[in-house]
């Protein structure tokens, strides 16, 4: 994610969320500060920006010298669920706090996202028939 001169990159298996701002109502009408809603086990956001996945080990050739050096392969990684623009709930305690160019983002690991809403998936009436 870009902000003027500044970059920041989300690494391994976690994700940038901007999260939910404001007072919650509850059900018979009482607004809630932004404190008292802090201290939920979960929380919602928007992810805003993802991190590569989590990290792969390099292939084995099968070679029987462990200590020969290897070509250098390109990192590998397992990837997320998660998309740029995913609505999310998490586990709040999980999260990290972040401050990058005077807005705040919680910072989340993968394992402790609980649900993802999509916008645009379409979800099919039928299987595929070439299953």
């Amino acid at each position: 994610m870009r902000r003027g001169h500044r970059e920041l990159l989300v690494v391994g298996d976690r994700i940038l969320v901007k999260p939910e701002e404001g007072e919650v109502r509850t059900k018979v009408g009482l607004i809630l500060p932004v404190g008292a809603v802090e201290k939920e086990a979960v929380q919602s956001g928007r992810a805003v920006a993802i991190g590569p996945g989590t990290p792969l080990p390099p292939p084995h050739d099968g070679a029987d010298e462990p200590w020969r050096e290897a070509a250098a392969a390109p990192a590998r990684y397992l990837p997320m669920q998660v998309r740029e623009g995913d609505y999310l709930v998490f586990f709040r305690k999980a999260a990290i706090e972040i401050s990058f160019q005077d807005e705040r983002y919680l910072v989340v690991p993968h394992s402790a996202v609980l649900v993802i809403v999509r916008d645009d998936a379409p979800v099919p009436d039928a299987l595929p028939e070439n299953l």
